[in-house]
């Protein structure tokens, strides 16, 4: 019996299993919290969806500017100049891929790159960490903006929550630090010390060429045009939440709410509870984003039933769209790009 492979099929069913699990866990919990037919009323009755198709085309207009944006990042690494058609077909594949199983949607992207342009894959994965690592960046300037913004909220999430009281108190633990940079300069003393270890000089070498691909950030040409176009995607993301507050008369009270903002200030909370519960694997993040958007909510007032059918319209509705663009890839790749292929240098 080889134990090596069985082991290895586990890892793939739990790859697997787990986001599923997660996914069905949390919205199974959510409906034992919430009727079903409760969101259905709310969401026929008081939605407005052509605000609905007005957060799609930002959404599609979103994945547009991420694949011009990788695009930068490709060519820095030496990847041909790609058509804008091609750069925005690998995001939208992706993004109906992560609907299937978290970050298969990355891996896809990265070896249909690797193979159409015939670069390395590790070149390629290095500008997708890139990319993802830009976007982190992001997240925590945003996270601090709001922590600005929406002391109040959030200082009445942390005292009246269980669960807000525990992530500051993790927040401030010393040893949690502590422990981390311990793992981090083991990793750094087993790559550095022990690479007359096959394995190890392997994964060494591995890591090398993705930090290849992650550094041309630093150094290559059009960064001023990579931080507009980031600032670009972002604001898209902001917009689709925004403007969906304008499709229910719960949420657009808030934009004429005083001290809203005109609702900036709600919109930004809750875009950052959302964005962090993508960090969580689950299926396209359906279940953690829309609790994360549910509770955002309610920190402002909004009931548990309107504020999941808010949560269960904007993801329903931006997943459908996500498959439309997945299939229109799939088109593109079996047939579209055979019709425009170029020959590749060899050396590319």
């Amino acid at each position: 019996m080889d134990w090596k492979k069985m082991a290895a099929r586990a890892v793939k069913v739990l790859d697997y299993a787990v986001p599923v699990a997660i996914s069905a866990g949390l919205v199974i919990w959510l409906f034992h919290k919430v009727r079903f037919s409760d969101i259905i009323s709310v969401a026929r009755g008081e939605c407005d969806f052509v605000w609905v198709a007005v957060m799609m085309v930002i959404t599609t207009l979103s994945h547009m500017v991420r694949g011009v944006r990788w695009g930068i990042q490709l060519r820095a690494a030496g990847v041909p100049r790609m058509t804008v058609t091609k750069e925005s077909v690998s995001i939208f594949g992706a993004y109906a891929l992560n609907l299937v199983f978290p970050r298969l949607g990355e891996v896809w992207r990265c070896v249909y790159i690797s193979r159409t342009e015939k670069v390395p894959l590790s070149t390629v994965v290095g500008t997708d960490l890139g990319d993802r690592g830009s976007d982190a960046v992001v997240v925590v300037a945003l996270t601090l903006l709001a922590l600005v913004v929406s002391h109040t909220a959030l200082m009445s999430f942390v005292r009246h929550y269980q669960v807000g009281r525990d992530i500051v108190h993790l927040a401030g633990d010393m040893f949690l630090w502590i422990g981390i940079a311990v793992l981090a300069g083991a990793f750094w003393y087993v790559c550095r010390y022990l690479r007359r270890y096959r394995l190890i000089d392997r994964m060494d070498a591995g890591l090398g060429k993705m930090w290849q691909g992650f550094k041309v950030l630093f150094t290559m040409k059009g960064r001023g045009m990579y931080v507009v176009l980031t600032l670009g995607i972002w604001l898209c993301y902001y917009m689709e939440t925004y403007v969906m507050f304008q499709a229910f008369p719960f949420t657009r009270a808030l934009v004429d709410e005083s001290g809203s903002a005109w609702g900036l200030i709600p919109g930004l909370v809750v875009f950052v509870f959302g964005s962090f519960s993508m960090a969580i694997p689950s299926n396209g993040g359906l279940g953690p984003w829309n609790l994360a958007v549910m509770f955002a909510l309610s920190l402002y007032g909004i009931g548990r039933t309107e504020g999941a059918a808010f949560a269960m319209v904007m993801w329903s509705f931006q997943a459908a769209w996500l498959v439309v663009l997945g299939l229109f890839s799939a088109g593109y790749v079996l047939f579209g790009e055979r019709r425009g292929s170029r020959p590749t240098a060899a050396g590319a």
